[in-house]
């Protein structure tokens, strides 16, 4: 029955992205965001739960990026598409199709996805940014337009070339040839994971200050972190 329980995480992270992609579909950007967190925490969970009771499998590996393909992949598409829905149409947009580039996301996290799976050398850092914080920085601009709100920040997130650079940079960003933090303790020792202690630490600490609008900020703070940390 123990060998069952990673297995078993990682299909409630299959359940709450399935829900999120309802939601999302639905246009309910604050509960697509609750259910892509609470799937996002599973993913987390699940591996740790498997590396713990040294319980990894190929078919654990394989389950789990097809999880992460619907929470991690599917919805941040889902949730650009919604959010060029939202913006003034570009003049050179005369079918209505503008908003389906958001999905641009949705193929490269599963490129990326499939390419991680063939990897033999992603166990203690990521090349290219994980589809999990990347849908984290997608799924934080509608909150902020949701409970942030100021003319300012609709105008920048509203604004269509806006979203058609971010979604080409997340795009890029999820196969980018460098080499980022895991967070992957495989002890506690503050020596051995001082990167990651002080990613933690800076990540906590601006979402506590500037709320949503602390989750790119964090994003962007992983990847000068590791840059500097991890040797490229």
């Amino acid at each position: 029955m123990k060998a069952y329980i990673p297995n078993f995480i990682t299909l409630l992270n299959l359940l709450s992205g399935s829900i999120a992609v309802i939601y999302a579909i639905g246009g309910d950007m604050k509960f697509t965001a609750l259910f892509v967190c609470i799937g996002i925490f599973f993913d987390f969970f699940d591996g740790f739960i498997a590396r713990k009771l040294k319980l990894q499998s190929g078919l654990g590996v394989q389950l789990d990026s097809l999880a992460d393909m619907v929470t991690s992949g599917l919805v941040p598409g889902l949730v650009l598409f919604h959010l060029f829905s939202l913006t003034p149409q570009l003049t050179l947009d005369n079918t209505g199709t503008i908003p389906y580039f958001g999905l641009l996301v949705t193929l490269a996290s599963a490129y990326r996805l499939a390419k991680f799976n063939l990897s033999d050398n992603q166990s203690d850092f990521f090349i290219g940014l994980p589809v999990p914080a990347n849908t984290l920085w997608i799924i934080a601009l509608p909150l902020i337009l949701e409970y942030q709100p100021s003319d300012a920040v609709q105008q920048i997130i509203l604004n269509p070339w806006f979203l058609i650079v971010f979604t080409i940079i997340s795009s890029y960003l999820l196969n980018a040839p460098f080499k980022l933090i895991a967070l992957k303790f495989k002890n506690w020792n503050f020596k051995d994971n001082i990167h990651r202690y002080i990613l933690i630490i800076f990540s906590l600490t601006v979402i506590m200050f500037f709320q949503f609008i602390g989750i790119p900020i964090a994003i962007i703070g992983y990847l000068v972190l590791s840059l500097i940390f991890i040797k490229q």
